[in-house]
Order: structure tokens, then C-alpha cells, then sequence
């Protein structure tokens, strides 16, 4: 009987995947749970991951003709009353602000306690999302329709009072981007979220390697007070869903709490239409479950801080500087001549005075694309030893110095298309089609189980009832048909009238 394979991260992801996803993060100092409950420290590593998120996405946001603002943090209890339905959505989760003076009181034993006084005449909740202080401004803002649109986005951070918290995933406090604009017609408000909805599609395929089905959520799913909540959502590798991104058509309904409205073509009052969408720091778990292995973190190139690490192998004393020198040169001749989807490369060259293989393996822990390692060997020869993170930690090819700088760029796209082709081969073959109520029952009494596409026409409450009895959900209806399956009119699996429209189930985190 062969042995297991000894891997970076204990456990496997057969073994044990949640823990294997707290490992990885671990292992490759992402970040770490703080004293706050449910909020994380996110390390630099992690973070400089979420700045290259941000900075990318911000670079198509102002190209589709939005402007960043900054709004306040503590929301008036009363601007979430105007709204109750969408309030009612985040009730459970709000952190709410009730004093602002703290008092010192000495005890008996020497020590110092904090007592809040002076108690708010109106409590603050923490923003869980922005749409009512966001429309209070929009409010002051609009008169007339020449003042529309408005485009707005806001990088921030948000908090929902989460009860099981998870790096990444789920924590009390998170940083995201949250869209808010508002448009003179529905028609032009429709188009504006499925513009952005689009925009969330291409970046997770283009940026992060992760193919994803683009849907409508339905009713029972839908974002409080939107008309219409347009989702991204990602299989990982335990085949459960992440929802990465949603972009929501509110209508009217904000716009009538928060009175935006001006003046129309015609000189009637009309109500604004408003949108909102966002995606989050979610987004680095949902990279780190597509493409992480047993060995650590995987790191699509264009989100990765490094995406060339240059290892000296100095055994002897006398060549290490020599191969230094070579490794610094390398590293500027990349930055200098190369680029990768239209940025400068990012090399680091690792000098640090400890071991290769322990350096070699933080690496791999870390997700970078490619190692490159340079030795007396390699020196001599004008080789350098190329490692890629799509392949197995122990493979290496050996190429001539020039050839790897020619084909640098390339070599990191392929790197990128091999993630994105395994993340949608995975997909689609745990994605099943489904016609019965018994093979749909019998369907979530696996391990594992995927998704399923079934016919469907039901009712909300029948939708809510399946979803409780399998602890699963209608991920989306997806916008278009999926690639292998029958869309042709078919009896939805539980009433057995007739219908084009097919519901996508699966088990979320």
C-alpha cells in the first residue's frame, strides 16, 4: 500500500476542508482572527491581494463613468425606519451605537473601569449597507432630471453582527465596495445593473481565474427592497456555492423613503430609479477555495503582490555575490521590459539569510505564480530554474535566462488560463441536470453533492420549503443556458407545468 503523499497543509481537502481553508490562510499569512469578535486582521500579504482587487475593479468602475465619495459610517436609526423592509433584511445583524462619552470609575481593587455616558438622543446603527444614508444625500442632491445620473461608488467598510464567523467569508466587520446610482427611467436603472452585473462576471473570469454562472435571484433570495437582485455565483471545491457579487435594481422604493425626486422633462415630480451592487473581501475566500491545493495558496497573476519570486541558491560563500547580481539584474530587466495585462511586472528577489528550500516553500505557501531559482549551476550555464504554482510543487524545467524574459508574460497567462480551465471543468461536471422530486431528494443526501438544474415554476413557499428541508437555496435562475444542459420547455420537477425557466440549487457557505 503506497503511502500519502506529504503535503504543505494538514489537513488535505479530502480530509477536512474547512480546516484545510483556515490552514492555507495560516500558512500563507493572509490574515488572522482578532480580540474584536468576528473581525480579522488582514496581514500584508492579504491585503496587498485586496488592494490589487481594488485598484483593478476601480480602473473598470471610472471607465463606465463613476465617481468614489465617501459617506458616514454611523447611520441614524431613523433613516433605516424609512425603510423598514430593507432594514427588516439586516435587523438581526446590526451593531448599534447608543452613547458617546466613556467615564472612568475606580474599584475597590485598584483598577479602572470604562462606564459609557451620555446616552444618544437617537441611536446610530454601524453601517451594515449604505442605501438610506446614501439616498439622504441623493435626496439633497437631485432637483431636476439634467441632475441625473448619478454614479456613485464607495470603498469601505461595513459590519453585520455574523454568529458563526469565518476569515474571509463571514466576518463581523468587512471592507467592500458598494455602488449606488440613480437614473431618470427604469429603463435606464435596469440597464445600469446589468451593465454592473456583467462587469462582476468579466472580472472574476478575467481577474481571478473564476468562472461563474450569472443569474437572478429569486423573490425568496432577493436583496430587502430590490426589485430585482442579479447575482455571480462560484462553485469551490467542496462543489458549495459562493455568492461574489450582486447588483440590484431597488426601483423606486428607496426614492420614495428617501424623497428623491425631481423635476421630469415634462415638469411633473418624478421619483428617481436607484441601483446598488457590491462585492467584498469575500472575494479572497472564494479565490483561495477555487484554486488552493494541498501545498498552500494559489494565486491567479493578476491579483498576486508578487508574481515572480527570483530565489538565489548561494551554497558557497564566493558565488553568492555574483549570483545576487544576477538575480537583481533579472528582476530589472523584467520590470523594465515586461508586462502582464498592461502593468509593469512585480518581481521580488528573496535575499534573506536562510535556508532555500525553507524559502522555496513559504513561496509555494504563498501562492506566488513563479519561482524562479538561480544557482552557481545555472549561473554558469545562463539557465535559470523556472517553478510554476499550477503544477506540482517539485516540478522545475531549466531554460535559457533570455528565453524565460521573452516569454515571461505569456508563461502568466497560462498560468491564469489553466486556473480558470480547471475552476470551470469542476463546475460543470458537478453541475446535474434534475426532473424528479425523488432524484432531488435523494440528490442532497450525499457528501459533497454539487448543483442542480432543475425545471421550475413553484411557488416561493414551495421554494422555501425545499430550502429548509436540504439546507440548500436557489443559487440563481441563470441568465443564460448552461453549456451541456436541456433548456427546452419541460413540467418543472414539482408541479409539472410546463416551463423555459430553470432554478440552480446548491448548498452556500
Amino acid at each position: 500500500m503506497a503511502k500519502p503523499q506529504k503535503t504543505a497543509i494538514q489537513p488535505t481537502r479530502a480530509a477536512d476542508f474547512p480546516e484545510w481553508y483556515q490552514q492555507v490562510i495560516r500558512a500563507a499569512d493572509l490574515a488572522e482572527n482578532s480580540e474584536t469578535r468576528g473581525c480579522m486582521v488582514i496581514k500584508p500579504w492579504g491585503y496587498g491581494i485586496w488592494e490589487l482587487i481594488q485598484q483593478q475593479l476601480d480602473t473598470r468602475f471610472k471607465a463606465t463613468g463613476h465617481q468614489n465619495a465617501y459617506f458616514p459610517l454611523l447611520i441614524p436609526l431613523s433613516h433605516l425606519e424609512k425603510e423598514a423592509g430593507h432594514a427588516e433584511g439586516f435587523a438581526t445583524e446590526c451593531a448599534v451605537v447608543t452613547h458617546h462619552r466613556l467615564e472612568t470609575e475606580k474599584q475597590e481593587d485598584g483598577t479602572i473601569k470604562m462606564i459609557p455616558t451620555g446616552k444618544l438622543t437617537e441611536p446610530y446603527v454601524i453601517r451594515p449597507t449604505s442605501e438610506t444614508i446614501i439616498g439622504a444625500a441623493f435626496a439633497r442632491w437631485v432637483e431636476s432630471y439634467r441632475d441625473l445620473p448619478l454614479l456613485i461608488n464607495q470603498w469601505a467598510n461595513v459590519m453585520r453582527w455574523e454568529m458563526r464567523p469565518r476569515l474571509f467569508l463571514r466576518t463581523a466587520e468587512f471592507l467592500w465596495q458598494e455602488g449606488h446610482t440613480a437614473h431618470e427611467t427604469e429603463t435606464e436603472a435596469i440597464e445600469e445593473t446589468r451593465t454592473i452585473h456583467r462587469l462582476y462576471e468579466e472580472f472574476l473570469r478575467d481577474h481571478l481565474a473564476i468562472p461563474v454562472i450569472a443569474g437572478e435571484k429569486t423573490e425568496a433570495e432577493r436583496f430587502p427592497g430590490a426589485n430585482m437582485t442579479l447575482t455571480v455565483e462560484a462553485m469551490v471545491q467542496d462543489k458549495k456555492a459562493i455568492q461574489a457579487g450582486t447588483s440590484h435594481y431597488l426601483g423606486t422604493n428607496f426614492s420614495e423613503a428617501q424623497n428623491i425626486s425631481f423635476t421630469s422633462r415634462d415638469g411633473t415630480q418624478q421619483y428617481a430609479h436607484t441601483t446598488s451592487w457590491g462585492v467584498s473581501t469575500r472575494l479572497i475566500g472564494t479565490l483561495i477555495m477555487a484554486h488552493s491545493d494541498d501545498d498552500g495558496l494559489v494565486l491567479p497573476p493578476r491579483v498576486a503582490p508578487s508574481q515572480i519570486v527570483i530565489i538565489p541558491v548561494t551554497p558557497k560563500e564566493e558565488t553568492r555575490d555574483a549570483i545576487i547580481d544576477s538575480c537583481q539584474a533579472l528582476a530589472e530587466i523584467l520590470r523594465r521590459e515586461c508586462s502582464y495585462a498592461g502593468q509593469d511586472l512585480r518581481v521580488h528577489v528573496d535575499t534573506r539569510d536562510i535556508g532555500g528550500g525553507v524559502k522555496k516553500w513559504e513561496w509555494v505557501k504563498k501562492g506566488t505564480p513563479i519561482r524562479i531559482e538561480i544557482g552557481p549551476r545555472d549561473l554558469e550555464s545562463g539557465k535559470v530554474c523556472l517553478q510554476r504554482r499550477d503544477q506540482a510543487a517539485n516540478e522545475k524545467a531549466f531554460i535559457p535566462k533570455e528565453d524565460f524574459i521573452r516569454h515571461a508574460s505569456e508563461t502568466l497567462q497560462d498560468i491564469h488560463n489553466t486556473l480558470l480551465t480547471r475552476a470551470t471543468e469542476l463546475r460543470d461536471n458537478h453541475i446535474t441536470a434534475c426532473n424528479d422530486i425523488a432524484t432531488f431528494d435523494q440528490h442532497w443526501s450525499q457528501d459533497a453533492p454539487g448543483w442542480l438544474s432543475t425545471p421550475w415554476n413553484g411557488t416561493r413557499k414551495q421554494e422555501e420549503e425545499l430550502s429548509k428541508k436540504h439546507q440548500i437555496t436557489i443559487r440563481c435562475i441563470p441568465v443564460e443556458p448552461l453549456e451541456g444542459l436541456d433548456h427546452s420547455p419541460a413540467p418543472c420537477f414539482l408541479t409539472g407545468e410546463t416551463t423555459s425557466q430553470r432554478a440552480l440549487w446548491g448548498r452556500s457557505y
